[in-house]
């Protein structure tokens, strides 16, 4: 199997959302649709490949986010061989996504059509749901197994292309740009879970695959390291945002300063201060430090 990593050029910027490309024995799949506004780069993509519509038999999903999985209505259209494989917890929102869109529209508002495009539901015969309990599905005359990986969101699954050695990580392995170390976590809200998200990350080092490939964006070998800067920054982020909560400061200072130090943590890995714009724009510090503090204000809650 070959693996070509399609560009979706979201708001018209290189390597922010990638789709992955599976080819063998005559046929494809892909991993991850991207939103509807970047189809028309998904288009040029099979077609530099020799990928016509017919000859795409499945697409995996890795999360119904719309950055990952929002062109899926338009795709069964124009994929017209494709079976769509989503979490069994996501599958009700690619059938019907009305409450997918009202969710989104809250965080989002007046940039919903900008970023995202209009949102088309998949047709029920087309979907299949996984639990992520190890299936294994044929992509491409291979398999791919998907294992189920919350943390960044309930509906999260990874998908393990056993030939290569191949992750396809989705957002649960982070955000990380070609040629960089720098990985930062993609903790917007609603559904952050640090415990269960430290688990799927125990989860990925024993599937121990050769490469990691997160959505945001490419594929990278050194998994271990990669893996372990995840976890460390994840507790990391989440005692200072705690700390600052437990100070009385508010989301939009609290937001400023976890920008502060995500920064200076990334040009001390030797990245470019440009490189934090092309990192915001898959997962922003409001948004991140948002999910963080949802996720703190949930869990002590649940203490009480």
């Amino acid at each position: 199997m070959r693996i070509e990593t399609i560009d979706l050029n979201f708001l018209g910027s290189e390597e922010v959302i990638a789709s992955f490309l599976l080819l063998g024995d005559g046929s494809a799949a892909l991993v991850e649709t991207g939103p509807t506004t970047c189809l028309e780069s998904l288009r040029k993509g099979l077609e530099k490949h020799g990928v016509g519509g017919a000859d795409v038999s499945e697409v995996f999903l890795t999360h119904i986010h719309l950055d990952h999985a929002g062109a899926s209505g338009h795709l069964a259209e124009i994929l017209p061989n494709a079976t769509f494989y989503v979490h069994e917890v996501g599958y009700p929102h690619m059938a019907d996504p009305s409450n997918l869109i009202k969710s989104a529209t809250r965080i989002y508002g007046e940039r919903m059509d900008e970023l995202w495009g209009e949102i088309h539901p998949v047709p029920e015969d087309r979907l299949v749901r996984l639990s992520g309990d190890g299936e294994e599905v044929g992509a491409a005359g291979g398999v791919l197994t998907a294992h189920d990986t919350p943390g960044h969101a309930y509906h999260h699954l990874t998908f393990h292309e056993p030939e290569s050695g191949a992750l396809f990580a989705g957002d649960v392995a982070g955000i990380r740009l070609p040629g960089r170390s720098y990985v930062r976590p993609p903790t917007p809200p609603p559904e952050v879970d640090m415990e269960a998200w430290a688990k799927s990350i125990e989860t990925m080092r024993s599937i121990a695959p050769k490469t990691v490939s997160p959505t945001h964006f490419g594929t990278f070998g050194d998994v271990e390291r990669h893996l372990n800067e995840l976890e460390q920054r994840l507790q990391d982020w989440l005692l200072f945002v705690e700390e600052r909560m437990d100070e009385g400061e508010g989301r939009e200072e609290i937001a400023d300063e976890l920008k502060d130090k995500g920064d200076a943590e990334m040009l001390s890995e030797g990245a470019e201060p440009e490189d934090t714009e092309h990192y915001d724009l898959a997962g922003s510090y409001q948004a991140l430090a948002d999910g963080i503090i949802r996720y703190v204000e949930r869990r002590r809650k649940d203490r009480e």
